[in-house]
């Protein structure tokens, strides 16, 4: 009898086992980023969410599209690297099954110049370079307007284009370069409307270089996605409270002065 006891003992810890090993596998996530902050800020979100039992396997990207392809294909689980109007762009034109779960971090546009140390010393008729694509070209008109150097239509909404500029009171004239070439140009014109993962790699500090900067609270905030039918799973909970941790945000205040900040 106690022979039996043992055997049913032993096949049911190794049941356990087994649907405990399972459990932990379904916990097993692979998110998608882009080099640089993005998948530097998830090696620590990796460390709190293993504390919860979330096991994270980032896999790094060289380029924008791919991670939401990825995604909705199933080789990825969630990605994290890009802002709510790019996502909306993507789902109108690929027609994604993708979903925002939370907001991550910022990183502001600022305008930069070699030749002024502040906006008001710009000159009549200043050349100011602007991204070419729809969604940063739209993002730089809105901060120039918002720093009062221009008006856009009303109904101009995120994909702003010159055409759509009513009031140019300093007689500004928009120069619209590739967003990556932008920091290069800062010899040739008077100032340039540059995204911050350029602005970095160019070695251009926000604090010290920066003559204007956008809000760390604009609809430029980028997020967590994950597939529409996911949403709801206990992981995807975990992977946002796993995010925005007070450990991840003190790392994102302490490493990038200011370049990258906390959306949440």
């Amino acid at each position: 009898m106690q022979r039996r006891f043992m055997i049913k003992l032993v096949a049911a810890l190794g049941t356990a086992a087994f649907f405990m090993g399972a459990a932990r596998a379904q916990d097993r996530i692979k998110v998608g980023v882009t080099g640089g902050p993005h998948a530097q800020i998830l090696e620590v979100v990796k460390k709190v969410a293993a504390r919860n039992g979330l096991n994270l396997q980032i896999v790094e990207f060289s380029d924008y599209v791919q991670p939401n392809a990825a995604l909705a294909a199933g080789d990825l689980d969630a990605n994290s690297y890009q802002h709510q109007p790019y996502l909306d762009a993507q789902v109108k034109d690929r027609r994604y099954k993708i979903v925002k779960v939370a907001d991550t971090v910022m990183f502001p546009m600022g305008i930069y110049s070699k030749k002024v140390k502040s906006l008001k010393d710009l000159p009549s008729g200043a050349r100011i370079t602007v991204p070419n694509d729809p969604t940063n070209g739209g993002r730089a008109l809105l901060l120039l307007q918002k720093l009062g150097m221009l008006k856009l239509r009303a109904d101009a909404g995120l994909k702003a284009t010159p055409l759509d500029i009513v009031e140019n009171p300093k007689k500004i004239k928009l120069v619209e370069l590739d967003a990556a070439q932008i920091p290069r140009s800062l010899a040739d014109v008077d100032a340039g409307a540059v995204n911050m993962n350029f602005a970095m790699e160019a070695g251009l500090q926000p604090r010290r270089d920066a003559i204007a900067i956008e809000d760390a609270n604009g609809p430029y905030v980028n997020i967590l996605a994950v597939r529409q039918a996911d949403r709801d799973k206990p992981w995807v909970a975990k992977l946002v409270a796993a995010y925005h941790s007070p450990e991840v945000k003190q790392y994102i205040d302490s490493r990038y002065g200011g370049a990258v900040a906390a959306g949440w």
